[in-house]
């Protein structure tokens, strides 16, 4: 079966001989134009003198159009809440589009745009989650309240209060390849478009949109990204809408591209959050009441920050069974870039939220950390055991209402957590407590060198929260000789979809995966797909696919059954034929019978993901399929001299169902664990006061880079399956993985608090950079 085999990704040989073909590769027409942005050079204001003669006058300018100029809608927002693509009189942040340049070159286009003479009214812009705070800059009525139990009554009775508070940095995206389109001119109007997106419906869409035209006469194509983690999901769409208002107006190709220097001043990035608690405990460290509330920057325009801020609620209890919690989200409006999809959505900083929690918990009780998580831990299974139950009934709502099912503050039953066992796993494989006696040991005896250790788990949610998203179409066709051919509604941005839904079609059909070829993505020939995103790209697509293979393969059985003596649901397809009994046929043979007698080969596959309930007002129902789950060791050594530090160490087990290709979701999950930790250590954006981007570029920005991962990098696969009927039980892996970085971060708050005496809690910021780790240890020293 080709499902379950760790096969290469499909185009890694092209990756790395520089064959596969993105969008800037395509071959552009001799006359087309290359467009570049004008931009805004204060942070807040009003636009009192737009001169550009200079610009329209300037070497190979062709034209230059202002929000004036368009011929329809001035919309790219992805959101119900409008967002210009070119400034309407006021600007909101540094960096905002005012008005766009097309010319023969890419060069010179990006030469004109800075002839532009602009003057503002300035006006005084709100750049920090503090100045939206005391301005009550907010983009909802009020705060979205999420509740379960009595956590006021819970606090105000619980044996021990502790309070604290942490700031989350955001994250820029930094794929290697940036932001581009290309839009054609086709007759009668119509437009085709390449874009380096994530959701070419979207791009179909408010391209459409602002040409004035039914998306029928919109197609949009996409083969490849290079990298996405959601900054492709909505931050294409001024490209692609500016390429196509040029092309149809002057019937010329048009073209864009941002230099990575505009790219990271226009676009969003993940939204920095500031999270305030408070949580009652036991003398255990038994979680009894807790208080949360979430500070989101969204930046200028909401964006897709309203279901951002949603997930960051979602995931606030992580690994924890809750009973009495109060969640609160504050969705802030400032003048910077507005923040977008990012890998996890929200999840992460909801997640880091709770996992402060429980280190600053175990600091307070003196116990061991992973102790004290364990302790609150859903139960295995999210169920209690039938004792603790009063024998409950069998049927879930029958446990539920007796008490045996333990749900999330969402009100969700968790009915398949296997994180005890998974834990247990980690910690017995990589030594946890025998690592745990020797970092104690050496940071009793090295005044300068602090090591730190911490196990950190996830619980990450799978589905769209939008609930129509959450569905996936395909289309398959078999040739007569035998080879497949496969479209479905997913982009591949370098995670391997592209092979993972081809091994799915291969193990339907029998045959070997090389006689499958995914084509680019269409939306001429899948419609109305979701963004490739919420880790689910696998999971939506795969089915769909499943579903159009199967499809044709009942049609080529029944076809073949008389052939075979053999009724069509007892013919096994594998290994490349068509068996029954004694009787085979090889896969091509009988797909010419087929053909030959008429038999269509081709087929469209629709899923959509059942049991989503969702009410994200009241914060109730059903709003994820399932969870993925994993946990992560992460050992550092602190100097405590500098505040530099190193990983030395990590283990990653972690749960992809019965994984589709463990090789890429080995990949994913060593690739997202250095993503996340790279986002709570090293990854700082820094806007000066005036609100400009000072880390725009990779000279300001660091990521991490290969001497930045582990020198012992262990990543291994939990052996079970997704209780749930996904394709061929596997789970998704494209998100969860991020939010093991998370224990990088714990585990240099472990080495920052054996600095001091055990007084005072380290409350280390992320990301936490040598700075911010030096001045921690100062403060905990400043308490002995």
């Amino acid at each position: 079966m080709s499902v379950a085999k760790p096969l290469p990704h499909d185009a890694a040989k092209l990756h790395v001989t520089g064959a596969a073909r993105y969008v800037d590769d395509i071959p552009t027409p001799a006359n087309a134009l290359h467009l570049a942005f004008g931009l805004s050079e204060i942070a807040h204001g009003e636009i009192t003198g737009l001169d550009l003669e200079a610009v329209r006058t300037a070497p190979g300018v062709a034209c230059v159009l202002t929000a004036d100029d368009l011929p329809h809608h001035n919309d790219v927002s992805p959101s119900p809440a409008p967002e210009p693509m070119l400034a309407t009189g006021r600007v909101h942040y540094v960096g905002q589009p005012i008005f766009v340049v097309a010319a023969e070159s890419h060069l010179a286009a990006r030469k004109a745009v800075r002839l532009a003479r602009i003057t503002y009214a300035e006006k005084p812009a709100l750049l920090s989650i503090e100045d939206a705070i005391a301005a009550n800059a907010i983009f909802e009525d009020a705060p979205r309240h999420y509740t379960k139990g009595d956590a006021e009554a819970a606090l105000a009775t619980a044996p021990k209060l502790i309070e604290g508070s942490i700031d989350i940095g955001g994250q820029e995206h930094f794929y290697l390849e940036g932001q581009a389109a290309l839009a054609l001119p086709q007759e009668g109007g119509d437009m085709v478009v390449h874009s380096s997106t994530q959701h070419p419906t979207e791009i179909q869409h408010k391209v459409a949109e602002t040409l004035g035209v039914p998306m029928h006469a919109v197609r949009v194509e996409i083969r490849r990204m290079g990298g996405g983690f959601g900054g492709k999901e909505s931050q294409g769409n001024a490209l692609a809408c500016s390429c196509a208002v040029v092309a149809a107006l002057t019937g010329r190709p048009a073209k864009m591209r941002y230099d990575r220097d505009d790219d990271m001043v226009i676009t969003g990035k993940r939204h920095d959050f500031r999270i305030d608690y408070q949580v009652g405990i036991d003398d255990a460290g038994r979680i009894l009441g807790l208080a949360f509330e979430q500070y989101c920057r969204c930046g200028w325009s909401m964006d897709l920050s309203l279901p951002v801020a949603d997930r960051a609620m979602l995931h606030a209890d992580n690994a924890y069974h809750l009973e009495h919690v109060s969640i609160r989200s504050h969705r802030l409006r400032t003048n910077t870039q507005s923040n977008t999809a990012f890998r996890g959505f929200g999840g992460p900083q909801g997640m880091v939220g709770i996992e402060r929690v429980l280190d600053h918990i175990a600091f307070a009780v003196g116990r061991d950390p992973l102790d004290v998580r364990r302790l609150n831990y859903y139960a295995e299974g999210g169920c209690l055991p039938p004792a603790a139950a009063g024998s409950p009934p069998e049927d879930i709502s029958g446990l539920k209402q007796a008490g045996a099912v333990q749900t999330t503050p969402y009100h969700m039953p968790v009915e398949d957590f296997v994180l005890h066992g998974l834990t247990d796993q980690l910690a017995q494989q990589a030594e946890y407590g025998v690592r745990r006696a020797q970092i104690r040991a050496w940071n009793e005896t090295s005044p300068l060198i602090k090591r730190g250790l911490a196990l950190t788990p996830v619980k990450f949610g799978i589905s769209f929260t939008l609930t129509h998203l959450n569905q996936a179409g395909a289309l398959v066709h078999v040739y007569q000789d035998g080879s497949i051919h496969m479209n479905h509604g997913g982009t591949e941005m370098g995670q391997g979809l592209f092979q993972k839904v081809a091994q799915v079609a291969a193990a339907r059909f029998g045959v070997d995966v090389g006689a499958v070829k995914i084509t680019a993505t269409d939306t001429g020939k899948v419609p109305n797909t979701s963004a490739t995103a919420a880790s689910s790209g696998s999971d939506l697509n795969g089915m769909a696919v499943q579903a159009a293979c199967d499809t044709i393969r009942d049609r080529i059985a029944e076809c073949i059954a008389p052939d075979l003596q053999a009724r069509p649901e007892d013919i096994v397809f594998e290994g490349g034929m068509l068996r029954a009994g004694g009787a085979e046929i090889s896969f091509p043979e009988a797909v010419q019978k087929a053909y030959m007698s008429r038999v269509s080969l081709s087929a469209t596959g629709f899923y959509k993901t059942p049991k989503i309930v969702w009410d994200r007002i009241k914060g109730e129902g059903r709003p994820f399929y399932y969870f993925a789950y994993g946990s992560a060791l992460t050992e550092v050594a602190v100097d405590t001299l500098t505040g530099e530090y190193r990983i030395l160490r990590t283990d990653i087990l972690h749960d992809a169902g019965a994984s589709l290709n463990p090789a890429l979701d080995v990949g994913q999950i060593e690739g997202g664990y250095v993503q996340g930790a790279g986002w709570l250590t090293m990854e700082e954006l820094v806007w000066d006061k005036a609100g400009r981007l000072r880390t725009h570029a990779p000279s300001t920005y660091k990521i991490p880079a290969v001497g930045d991962t582990p020198p012992v990098f262990n990543v291994a696969l939990w052996e079970g399956s997704n209780h749930e009927e996904t394709v061929y039980r596997s789970k998704a892996v494209g998100e969860p993985p991020l939010m093991l970085g998370i224990s990088a971060l714990m585990a240099l708050s472990d080495a920052v608090a054996a600095c001091g005496d055990g007084a005072l809690y380290p409350a280390l910021d992320a990301p936490a950079t040598p700075e911010r780790v030096l001045w921690a240890i100062e403060r905990v020293r400043g308490a002995a």
